[in-house]
């Protein structure tokens, strides 16, 4: 579904990728693992048309999007879920949901997404200002599936929740990927990623250093948590 091919990127004179290339297969769930810095969020950003200096290739379903404005990739089924969230505070939760337009090839209806995310139907009628961590991230989920997103860019989904509801996170994700959705996320929570995902790439100084499956991934999580400084 999505393939990169030897993406390096820039800001001003610093270079934050250097040469990454992976794919991501359709109904996979994939994350980039990686310490701060390390040029994760570039990539996404990058994928999604959002970010100025970069060269390389990205192909999405067969087509050549590495020219395409931000809107564009969008419309083709590319949704970006940053770590800010992004959730109008001064909106309800149904208000966020229903305000941006869709615009992707297979938008969720609101029934599909309060089936999906029962959360948010409790809490339809509130405000995002009275919204938990947990709640604003599956919000920020939702109102991109609305829009018709076929292939989910998450940044850090699970960053400053609770156990709890970085459960429910997981729970949610493969959900997401029953429905036929393809994820591509940071993650830096090791054992969390391998509960979820399919496979994983390890970045470090902007460069794709090593492709990791789940039981690797579960052989290796002490040594990985001590690269990550976890």
């Amino acid at each position: 579904m999505l393939r990169i091919d030897r993406l390096s990127a820039w800001y001003g004179e610093a270079q934050v990728l250097r040469d990454v290339s992976l794919e991501v297969g359709e109904g996979e769930i994939v994350t980039l693992v990686g310490r701060n810095g390390a040029g994760k969020t570039t990539l996404l950003r990058c994928v999604m048309g959002l970010h100025g200096r970069s060269t390389g290739a990205i192909g999405f379903l067969g087509g050549d999007i590495s020219g395409q404005a931000a809107h564009r990739r969008a419309r083709r089924g590319l949704g970006y879920v940053p770590d800010d969230r992004g959730v109008y505070a001064t909106l309800s939760v149904e208000e966020n949901l229903l305000l941006p337009r869709p615009v992707g090839p297979d938008p969720w209806s609101l029934d599909k997404v309060y089936e999906t995310f029962p959360r948010l139907r409790e809490r339809r009628r509130s405000p995002g200002t009275k919204l938990s961590g947990g709640e604003q991230q599956m919000l920020a989920l939702a109102r991109v599936l609305r829009m018709g997103a076929r292939l989910l860019l998450c940044d850090e989904p699970t960053e400053g929740l609770s156990p709890l509801i970085v459960q429910q996170i997981g729970d949610i994700l493969r959900a997401v990927k029953a429905q036929g959705v393809t994820v591509l996320l940071i993650e830096q929570n090791v054992h969390f990623a391998r509960t979820v995902a399919d496979r994983h790439y390890l970045l470090a100084e902007g460069r794709v250093i090593e492709s990791l499956d789940n039981s690797e991934m579960r052989a290796r999580e002490t040594e990985l948590l001590e690269y990550l400084g976890i």
